[in-house]
């Protein structure tokens, strides 16, 4: 949308300030000259990469992950506009995953485009509220993820028709509009609509300047590429010193199988980084309460900066015995998450001092945003997980619309970066000296290239057939 459609847009707002008028609103914006335009089709697809053969990805609880999406394509009668999304898994299950986003085509297949992106709010709560799909969660586990990659899709359809990077496309809605896609159930004893729209004016009140810093500066990126578990000591060595000579100034490593072996791992990389660099460490979920402690206090010498998954995602309470423990470490938890609900927990608990939110993990945008905004009301600051395939595309958004719409905040905070499989995205990231670069394409940056979904379909494209043709041989 141009400067022109811009002001043309701005004389058109209604003079009403209810969230029902500002939703009828955007439905106006988004579908105006797409008339009766129809979904024809909710496409899925296996795409696995074999990323185990490296140990690319290899941590305490996941020693031979193949990074892989459930990948989906919500097509509609005009050719080129489609919407993407997947829900990130790691090999094994991708399929139950791919069966679980295909139980979703009903509610999708013959809706208009008013249906879909005229109303992401509404779109999303008929999705999670489907009676008999919710026995499955409710709101939590393949399904819930499944729910979110079909609402990614819608979003990434959205930001298309309008033209503009997903992370854009929110930080230009209202706080009237933003609210009307969230769902405030069971969120009200920590965070109402009112008090959301009262964050959201406040902070839209400096959105221009954001912008403009965002796309002068981008937004700061931590790496993981040096830290996989399976990797020698030569090679996390040398990934580290290469990582902080591109500007990273935080790194993470995997932590949690041996405990001489990671206080051993740790001070060889604290020596490699030097004292000026932040050491995050990572578990995985694999500690019991004591152990984590324990492990962590072991630990201290090497000044981490931050503790991540320590013990089970589901223990909120083990959660903050831990940050008790072993302040000031900080403790951090999300990736596993399930759903608005447990973060509002975690923050009510006093769990944890950051959380990582995950573009895939939850039920889309919408929960996604949610969780900013009780993040921003609590005062908890929040390193989105990106360690699998396309969640560095997904979540730089998520990040970035934080920043210019919710929190206002971005210099003490980091995007996890891995430096794997990005060439299979038609609008990868860009990460320069240490920052994310703002996507300026419309968009979610979900979209797979062709020749990927080809050459990497399970358990029949060419890149698994080599594999076993080799495995045969040997």
């Amino acid at each position: 949308m141009d400067s022109a459609d811009s002001a043309s847009t701005s004389a058109r707002i209604p003079p009403t300030n209810t969230l029902h008028d500002y939703a009828n609103f955007t439905r106006l914006l988004l579908t105006e000259g797409h008339g009766m335009t129809k979904i024809t089709a909710l496409d899925t697809y296996d795409v696995r990469f074999p990323t185990s053969r490296e140990l690319d990805g290899s941590d305490a609880m996941n020693p031979d992950p193949d990074y892989s999406a459930a990948y989906v394509v919500m097509r509609t009668d005009q050719p080129g506009l489609e919407g993407y999304g997947f829900a990130f898994t790691i090999g094994r299950g991708n399929d139950v995953q791919k069966v679980a986003i295909d139980a979703l085509a009903h509610h999708v297949i013959g809706l208009s485009l008013d249906d879909v992106i005229g109303d992401l709010g509404g779109f999303a709560r008929r999705m999670v509220g489907d009676s008999q799909l919710r026995w499955l969660g409710p709101e939590k586990g393949v399904m819930h993820m499944a729910i979110g990659a079909v609402i990614n899709a819608a979003w990434d359809l959205a930001a298309r028709v309008a033209g503009k990077p997903l992370w854009r496309f929110i930080a230009d809605m209202t706080p009237e509009q933003l609210v009307a896609t969230i769902d405030f159930r069971y969120l009200t004893d920590a965070l109402t609509p009112d008090e959301a729209l009262t964050m959201l004016r406040v902070a839209a009140a400096n959105k221009p300047q954001r912008i403009t810093q965002l796309l002068a500066d981008g937004y700061p990126a931590y790496t993981t590429s040096p830290g996989w578990l399976g990797y020698t000591d030569e090679k996390m060595q040398r990934l580290a010193r290469e990582a902080v000579a591109a500007g990273f100034r935080t790194i993470k490593l995997k932590v949690g199988m041996n405990v001489e072996d990671d206080v051993r791992r740790c001070r060889l990389a604290r020596e490699t980084v030097g004292p000026d660099i932040g050491i995050a460490v990572d578990a995985n979920q694999r500690w019991d309460v004591t152990d984590a402690i324990a492990w962590l206090q072991r630990l201290s010498d090497v000044q981490i900066a931050w503790a991540e998954e320590p013990t089970s995602p589901d223990d909120i309470l083990g959660h903050a015995a831990i940050r008790r423990a072993v302040k000031p470490v900080p403790i951090s938890t999300g990736e596993h998450t399930h759903n608005r609900v447990m973060f509002k927990q975690l923050f009510q608990a006093g769990a944890v001092d950051i959380v990582q939110i995950d573009a895939a993990r939850v039920g889309g945008v919408n929960e996604n945003l949610a969780i900013l905004l009780l993040a921003a009301k609590f005062g908890v600051r929040v390193f989105p997980h990106a360690g699998g395939v396309g969640l560095c595309e997904l979540v730089q958004h998520l990040a970035m619309a934080d920043f210019v719409a919710i929190s206002g905040r971005k210099d003490d905070r980091a995007i996890e970066f891995v430096d794997h499989l990005h060439e299979h995205f038609v609008d990868p990231v860009v990460v320069r000296n240490g920052c994310y670069i703002a996507p300026t394409s419309p968009g979610f940056s979900a979209q797979m290239h062709a020749n990927t979904l080809a050459h990497y379909s399970y358990p029949d494209g060419p890149a698994w057939c080599e594999s076993t043709s080799l495995a045969s041989a040997r």
